[in-house]
């Protein structure tokens, strides 16, 4: 730049007498045209030919020099500033791989001294989330404890790592981590996300599946976690969750090994598709007319159909949330893997435990953890507002009669308890009722109910239905065109019993696989009735379908319960502890009634050993429940959908064949 300056000075008198000339030539051209007045003087302004001469050639020249040292000073430094460009990115990245690793918890410690030793060692820090994931993988390999701990782990690992730009593991893939796109969007990692991505996996083989959830676990049954797992006498059953059925056989509470997954990363590549879990991300945003969705960490995921199954939270009470930290820290709100592993823990480690609720949960939870309690001498509370055990389910004779096998199970009953407050006073929590009552207490099982998880209802613009809860679906379980909700947050209409909400295993599994089919152009509206069921230990359990609501007119038939008449007996039979299972969707034909006469009822007047309760509304029965009956779910589907109206329900009652030996 220097040399064309130097030349600029010494050539600058030629190039201004250059330019007089041909301002001389530009206006006789314009005389020539007529285009400037007469008068102008022209000869006067011109010192040589007309044509310019030799000043115009050294003009001509001057210009081309400058124009060629321009272009070599512009590309000069264009290319060096590329070069610069370059060396800068490289040095941005490297430091970037040092920072995206530092807030991952798991590897904090690991990754710097990697990354100082060897630069290009990427898989060195993926052994290090092992530990975080262990528990959730583990128990998923049937054949050995190895097999999941490879996949498992990269999966829990991928879902912290995905709050930066780039993968604190390796180079390459960094913006791979959360596919940009999923064909089909699962949002929530519990059965009805499961059952959806099995039944659309089944009818497109091809299938590319991304499962969402906030939970750290791979999709697994809720169920054991208040059944069979605490009746297990693996003292690292917290740690293997695996548990043995009634039946004796032994099974992990995950639906699949984590081998049956393949990693989120590579989703988009899968030649074959596939079911990717992305674990630890929470969806905060949906965006329907975009087609896609906000996580946590601010990514996108972009999807052609998606399927809501959000499930819900507990429910807590109001004068426990009010009453400080505290008493919250000793409240447990028993949902998911990490509620049972502390409760466990905590029940080893106190005197009492008292539990509020008195449904399913809170029924099991007291008998389970009753059990307990006469080898431990654990103290064991329940109480509730109703007069007996689940009241708000069944009729009062059996309420009643079932509270009585609770309190037989080692477990205090106080029955029509409403709590006024909680107070945490001499390290013991203080609970108040409203008739005066005191208990004083360690701990605090909050088992109240379930909210379900509408928090995607806003930015989505999903109805929420004002009376049950829950996104407002059709028959068909579709939210709008390409969107379906499924399990506890679907409000759906049952074409047989009208608009319901139903929070039940067996009906995430169904509503689960009839969503996966309508997702791949199925169609089918709800019609297969789910059932429901429950288990006081191993020698009471019912099952139960359609609406039961102990506000309902009930008749109640029952005979004498036989050793097979039990939960125990029952899986021994069907093979399975989740007694839903064995369950098929093909409707029923009803069965020869047995030829054995029905005895008197008032025979067995205190004697529920046995039996089948149906309830009616408008003299047609919309619910049953089989009271230590098993493996006869098909004929009362078929009767609730029959719809039909019965002289005497005695005589309908012998289909289940209750009074053979």
């Amino acid at each position: 730049m220097l040399k064309c300056r130097t030349a600029w000075k010494k050539l600058a008198p030629l190039a201004r007498a250059s330019s007089t000339v041909c301002r001389q030539n530009v206006r006789r051209a314009g005389l020539n045209h007529g285009r400037l007045p007469a008068q102008i003087p022209v000869a006067h302004m011109s010192t040589g030919p007309a044509g310019g001469g030799r000043e115009n050639q050294l003009y001509a020249l001057l210009v081309g020099a400058v124009c060629l040292g321009g272009g070599i000073y512009a590309y000069r430094t264009i290319k060096g500033d590329q070069i610069r460009y370059q060396e800068r990115i490289d040095d941005i990245s490297t430091r970037h791989k040092v920072t995206t690793e530092q807030p991952d918890e798991p590897i904090e410690a690991e990754p710097p001294a990697v990354e100082a030793t060897e630069p290009e060692a990427a898989p060195e820090p993926e052994p290090t989330p092992e530990p975080v994931a262990e528990p959730s993988s583990e128990p998923q390999a049937e054949p050995t404890p190895e097999e999941p701990s490879s996949p498992a782990p990269e999966a829990e690992a991928e879902a912290p790592s995905e709050t930066t730009e780039s993968a604190p593991e390796e180079i390459t893939p960094a913006a791979s981590k959360i596919p940009s796109h999923a064909p089909y969007l699962l949002i929530g990692g519990g059965t009805a996300s499961f059952a959806a991505a099995r039944s659309i996996r089944a009818r497109d083989p091809g299938a590319k599946v991304l499962i969402v959830t906030d939970e750290p676990d791979l999709p697994y049954m809720r169920p054991p976690l208040s059944k069979e797992l605490w009746f297990s006498d693996d003292p690292s059953v917290t740690e293997t969750l695996r548990f043995k059925q009634w039946n004796g056989k032994e099974r992990s509470i995950y639906f699949q090994p984590a081998s049956f997954y393949i990693k989120p990363e590579e989703l988009e590549s899968a030649e074959n598709g596939g079911v990717a879990v992305l674990t630890g991300k929470k969806v905060v945003h949906m965006d329907v007319r975009g087609n896609k969705v906000k996580l946590d960490d601010d990514s996108e995921i972009s999807y052609n159909k998606c399927l809501i199954a959000t499930g819900g939270v507990p429910r807590n009470l109001q004068v426990i949330e009010r009453a400080g930290e505290e008493v919250m820290k000793r409240t447990t709100l028993f949902r998911k893997i990490d509620d049972f592993k502390s409760l466990d823990k905590v029940s080893r480690n106190i005197q009492s435990i008292t539990i509020i609720g008195g449904g399913f949960l809170g029924s099991e939870l007291a008998c389970a953890l009753g059990r307990r309690s006469n080898e431990s001498g654990l103290e064991v509370i329940q109480m509730y507002p109703e007069k007996g055990n689940m009241g708000k389910v069944l009729p009062e004779y059996l309420s009643n009669w079932t509270t009585e096998k609770v309190k037989r199970e080692g477990v205090k009953i106080i029955s029509e308890a409403l709590v006024k407050s909680v107070t945490c006073k001499d390290d013991k929590l203080e609970i108040r009722l409203k008739d005066g009552r005191v208990v004083k207490t360690d701990h605090i099982v909050a088992a109240v109910g379930l909210e379900p998880n509408v928090d995607l209802a806003k930015s989505a613009g999903l109805e929420v239905d004002s009376d049950f809860g829950g996104f407002r679906v059709n028959a068909e379980l579709q939210a709008r065109s390409n969107i379906w909700v499924a399990g506890d947050a679907a409000c759906f209409y049952d074409i047989r019993l009208g608009r319901r909400r139903v929070e039940h295993h067996d009906h995430a599994v169904v509503s689960g696989r009839l969503a996966g089919e309508n997702m791949t152009g199925a169609n089918k509206p709800y019609w297969h009735q789910s059932m429901f069921w429950s288990d006081l230990g191993p020698d009471v359990g019912y099952e139960a379908i359609g609406i039961v609501d102990s506000s309902l007119p009930t008749v109640g038939v029952f005979a004498k319960a036989t050793a097979k008449d039990t939960p125990k007996a029952a899986t021994e039979k069907s093979g399975t502890g989740i007694r839903s299972e064995s369950e098929t969707e093909d409707t029923a034909v009803s069965p020869v009634a047995s030829s054995t006469p029905a005895p008197a009822e008032e025979q067995h007047k205190d004697d529920y050993g046995k039996g089948v309760i149906f309830y009616l509304r408008d003299k047609v029965v919309v619910g049953i429940i089989l009271w230590n009956v098993f493996n006869r779910m098909p004929i009362a589907r078929k009767i609730i959908k029959d719809g039909e109206e019965h002289a005497d329900l005695n005589e309908v009652a012998k289909l289940f064949n209750i009074h053979e030996d």
